[in-house]
Parts: structure tokens; sequence; C-alpha cells
């Protein structure tokens, strides 16, 4: 079919029904059935076997899941390469619960291990395998990012939000916190250590500091471009990543040598006795050496698997061995350069049931539930589920005909999946510091793919990105709203228009230069902004935006359930109110629906005022609450807790209310 009759069709069949020649008794709306089941729910939406920390040990490796809850700690024997044994975190004392655990540390026969959103400290006894809760280094939403052992067994976190570095003395408990290392930081998000100092990486800072374990006394090592995300020592140098800049400098600050390796961002180190220093990037996954002296890296083998990042990286004689955050390991032979990759829960890592990225509905066909390295497929005609592995997290997902758009993070990937065949295909990365993709849409018009996407750490500058998913060509706009980042999108395909919904807190690492969100008109005829307009004043965040009837329905994120309907042509509000949170919008039978966070996990229709469609929906989702309707009916599909979940949403029945127990 020409591509111009295409787009005519898109059009037609993205213009509200009330806009077509339709026939009354084709818009007729079968009468309510209010007393049928009004949930059905259908196990986890979204499993996972994905990583966070790793470690190896004595012929084992360690790792701790990333996503369900609790987190598994899994045993893993080198020799058989099979886990041999398996253990859960308990809940600790304080609010929240523990999710992962992105710290790992062995001393004194225990596995030691720092967690998130609850930034608590675990030791898993190496012998017995009995676990145990120590103690927490701050409220819930903090996280253990990163943690060493010194020579003689005491234990260095470093932690956010609050920036900090912590001392922990397995043998009596003992807990010290040092001071400030750097005003305004959030994040110590890499640590080593030796007999007298602890070497911390910043990330929003983008600094290498030493600190005196006994003084406290801290020194400024080095100053990087992006976040000093890893830090290993060798020697009497300390080794350090900043993005893709290799930093290798003494322990006394002096003989600094810095350079951009140019092989994507470095995740992990490890050194051999040579002084041979192996290291791997993302997001090709490939692995490199370097040795001091040098002013690049030296490429040593392919990506023993694609797309990853390496948790940890660790030296068994002539083999490395990764650990791949989506849930496997991998065997690389330094003299052959060949490989072995295995998927931990082949192996035997039980899967667990995580939060749901992101949902789309291909009606009559099946259901895509974007997870952590992964698309679960529920096929509605069999029922029956299967998963397609993708190198990322799919924060936002659209159908184009018979493939569906999905930007993944961290990489900011764009990439296509094949609904026949569930073949992935790599379109390419939006780049300019973009790591957060949050929202998606097709334009039928000029039949291309628009994305919205953020910044990670301390940058502001959000970019829309407009993808022609013929030829691969991708123009990627930066900063089009100054100084914010890109929440949302909606297109409004008629006029040609794509409205963008701001973040004036960017990546959330430096402070803001404005105090309202913005919303810009965004002519894709011109490639420009026509119209910018700030509707709520010190509002920062946009959640969603969505055009219908003549409306641009926004919903923020920041102010807890502000949304507001509005003139898109002159910014005037017509309609504004308040939700129990926030989530994202779906137009469906010439209605506009919301579902959100808070107050139980609440869904809602939103007109001149918000009405109330059900409660107990949960507050699992790792984005935002989506709702994906089924055609010819108000039945969405959803998650209830993190299991996958039809709701009927009907505004002309009674409020649907789930029990507390399918959270």
């Amino acid at each position: 079919m020409p591509r111009i009759y295409l787009a005519l069709l898109m059009v037609l069949a993205a213009l509200p029904i009330s806009s077509l020649s339709t026939p009354a008794a084709a818009q007729a709306v079968a009468a309510p059935n209010c007393g049928a089941p009004a949930v059905s729910t259908y196990g986890p939406a979204s499993t996972t076997g994905a990583i966070v920390g790793a470690t190896v040990h004595n012929g084992h490796a360690y790792v701790v899941s990333r996503g369900p809850m609790p987190p598994v700690v899994a045993e893993i024997d080198l020799a058989t390469r099979k886990v041999t044994r398996t253990a859960t975190l308990p809940d600790g004392p304080a609010a929240g619960a523990p999710e992962g655990g992105w710290a790992t540390a062995v001393a004194g026969g225990k596995l030691y291990i720092g967690t998130y959103p609850v930034p608590d400290l675990y030791s898993y006894d190496l012998v017995t395998g009995q676990v145990a809760h120590l103690r927490s280094f701050g409220a819930n939403g903090g996280f253990v990012w990163s943690m060493a052992a010194a020579p003689d067994g005491t234990l260095y976190l470093g932690t956010s939000s609050d920036g900090r570095l912590w001392e922990y003395v397995p043998s009596t408990g003992a807990v010290r916190r040092y001071g400030v290392l750097v005003q305004g930081e959030h994040y110590v998000r890499a640590v080593a250590v030796d007999e007298t100092t602890a070497y911390a990486g910043l990330l929003e800072k983008a600094r290498l500091m030493a600190v005196d374990r006994v003084s406290g006394a801290v020194r400024e090592l080095a100053q990087g471009p992006a976040a000093v995300g890893t830090v290993t020592l060798y020697g009497d140098r300390v080794l350090a990543a900043s993005g893709s800049t290799l930093i290798d400098v003494r322990k006394d600050g002096t003989d600094r040598r810095q350079f951009d390796a140019g092989v994507g961002i470095i995740d992990a180190f490890e050194v051999a006795p040579d002084g041979t220093v192996y290291l791997t990037s993302r997001p090709d996954g490939a692995v490199y050496s370097y040795r001091t002296g040098q002013d690049a890296v030296t490429k040593v083998a392919d990506p023993p698997s694609p797309g990853e990042e390496t948790r940890a990286l660790k030296l068994d004689g002539q083999r490395l061995i990764g650990f791949a955050g989506s849930g496997g390991m991998w065997w690389l032979d330094l003299p052959s350069k060949t490989s072995e990759f295995v998927d931990l829960i082949d192996a035997g890592f039980p899967a667990g049931a995580e939060r749901t990225q992101s949902m789309l509905l291909v009606p009559n066909r099946a259901l895509y539930i974007g997870g952590h390295f992964a698309v679960e497929v529920r096929d509605l005609r069999t029922e029956k589920t299967r998963r397609i592995r993708v190198v990322g997290e799919p924060k936002t997902m659209v159908q184009r005909g018979n493939k569906i758009y999905a930007a993944l993070y961290p990489s900011g990937q764009i990439i296509s999946i094949d609904i026949h065949t569930d073949e992935v295909r790599g379109l390419g990365y939006i780049r300019h510091d973009q790591s957060r993709p949050w929202d998606i849409e097709h334009d039928p018009v000029t039949d291309t793919i628009l994305v919205a996407s953020a910044p990670t750490g301390a940058r502001l500058q959000g970019a829309l990105t407009v993808l022609d998913p013929d030829t691969g060509k991708m123009d990627v706009y930066p900063n089009v709203i100054p100084d914010q980042s890109l929440m949302s999108l909606s297109v409004d395909a008629q006029r040609g228009i794509v409205y963008l919904g701001g973040d004036v807190l960017g990546g959330g690492g430096t402070p803001p230069t404005k105090t309202t969100a913005s919303i810009a008109a965004f002519d894709l005829k011109q490639r420009k902004v026509v119209r910018q307009f700030d509707p709520l004043p010190g509002h920062r965040t946009f959640q969603d935006l969505k055009v219908h009837g003549g409306l641009l329905y926004a919903v923020y994120k920041r102010v807890l359930g502000a949304w507001v309907a509005l003139d898109p042509a002159t910014g005037t509000i017509k309609h504004q109110g308040l939700l129990s949170g926030h989530g994202e919008l779906q137009v469906h039978r010439g209605r506009v629906f919301t579902s959100t966070f808070f107050g139980g996990g609440n869904a809602y229709e939103l007109g001149s005022e918000a009405k109330l469609l059900a409660t107990g929906l949960g507050d699992q989702w790792h984005t935002a609450p989506q709702l994906q309707f089924e055609p010819g009916s108000y039945d969405a599909w959803t998650i209830v807790g993190r299991d996958l979940a039809k709701v009927r949403l009907d505004p002309r029945c009674p409020p649907v209310t789930i029990p507390e127990s399918g959270n």
C-alpha cells in the first residue's frame, strides 16, 4: 500500500468516533453489566531473574535479585554452573521493604548485602546459609549503592540520598557516618578501600574522593565529566570510570592519567596479577584491557552478552567471569577469546514477580508487558505466555502496523518487535545524554515515532526524538523546552502538533533554573516550538498529557494528584482538580481515563471533574500506572498488586473496590 494512503487511513483511525460518518447502530453502547465480576487476575504480570549485586568467593558466585519481593540471594557452584542454595532477605523493622541489593562484599566468612529502596545491611553466612538483618542506614527511598571490605574486615558503604560514606564494624556492630564529601552530593555510587583510606565515586558532582579511615579527612583525586560509577584499586593506584572516561591516579593524588576511552559507559573493572586491567562497557557489553601508561584501551573480545550491563567482573585463571544485569553469567576464555553464557533461571535461580515497566495491548491478539531486560507476551487467543529478551527496560511502547516500538532505559535505544515473529531490531540510540525515555507515540500523518526523554544525573535538558521507522533516520531535538526534561507527549494529528510536558528537575542531580513545568506545542512540519505555556505556577513536573475533544488533559507528578484540562491554543484552563496521585492518561470510547499511584491505587474518568471508578489496584508499577482497554468494552488490562488483571472501569457502574489482599 502506498505510504500516503497508509497515512490517510491512520489519520482516519485516530479521529474521534463522533467525527466519522458511522451509522447510529454501530455507535450504540451495550447496556452495563454492573453485577458481573469486576476483576480477574492472571498471576504475575512480569517475572524476572535480573540481578544487581554479585561477587565470587572460594569457587562460588553469589548474586542478589533485582525487583522481586523479598529479594533472593543465590549461591552458584562455578564448577557445575548451577544454583546450589538460595535464601531470601527478610523485611527489616523500618518502613518499606527491600527489592534488591546493589552492594555486596565478603568478609569474615559472610556475604554482606546492601539493599534498596530501604538502605539496609544484611549478612548471609557462607557456611550455614543463614540471613540476618543488621541495621538501617536511612529512611525508605534510600539506597546502599556500593560497599567494600577493608583488609581488616571493616565494611565501607556508599548511600543515597544522603550522599554519605559509612563505616560498619562486623565484629561489634559499631557504625560511623563520615562527613559531607562534597556539598550538594546525594549519591556515593562506588567504593573501594585499603588499609588506610576509602575511595568514593560520586554521581552528581562526578568526583573521585579519598577519605582517611581514621581522621575522616577528605581529598579530591579527580574530577570527571560524568558520574564516577566504578572504582577499584591496584598497587599504589586508583582506577575509576566517569562515563566513558578512564581515570588512573596514584593514591596520593599524583600522576593522574585521564582520557576518554571511547567505549560507552565503563561499568566494571578487574585487575590481573600482572597489572592488566580488564573492563567492560555498556551498551555494547564488550571486553577491553588497559595498563597504566596507555592512553587508550584495547578490545579483548566481542560482547559475551550483547547490550548488557555488567554487574561484576572476576578473573578465574585464564577466564573472565561476568555477571549480566538481565540475570546471566558468562565465561570468557582469554587465550581463545571464546565465551559461554548461562541464563541464571536455567541454572536454577528462582524467577520472581517484578514491578511492571510498561504495557501495550494489541487487540484480539496479545498483551505486551515490559519488564527488566524482557518483554513478556500474553497470547490472548491461547492464554500462553512467552518472553522476548531485550537489552534494557522498555519504559514505553506503541504499535505501528505489525510492529511494536519500545524505548529502553538506560541505553536510550529504540527497538522494534515484530508481532508475528518476535524479531527484535535495534533502530538506534537517542544519545544527547538521554537515558530515560518516558513516553512514545506514533504520528499517523508523518508516519513517525515520537519519543520524549530525560537525562540522568546533573543535567536538566530533555529531548524530543522523531524517528522514521522505515529508514531509521532519527532527528533529536535536545533542550526543546529550555532547561526542562520531557516526561510526556501527545500528538494532535489533525493539526500536526505534538504537545510536550516538561519537568524542571531534569535528571535530578542539579538545581533547577525554572520553578514551573511548561507545555510546548511542537510543529511537526516546521520542526520547531510554536508556543509554550505554564498552566499551574509552582507545579514542577508533568506526568502525562493527552489531546481529546479539543482539550489537552494533563496530570502532574510532584504535586499530589493535580490535573487540568485546558485549551491548547491559549493555555486557558477549562477544568481542574485533584486525584489521589499521578499516572498515565488513556482515551477510550470518547472518554478520558487515568490510573494513579497512592490512596490504594485508583482509576478515574476525567471530564469536568474526576469520577472514581476503582480503588485497591495497589502501587506496584515501576514507572506510572497504565490502562489498556479492550475494544468495545470498559474492561481494562492493568495490574493489581503485581498480578496482571482485567478490571471493569464502566463509568455507568458503581466504583469497583478491590480487596486489600489483591495488593
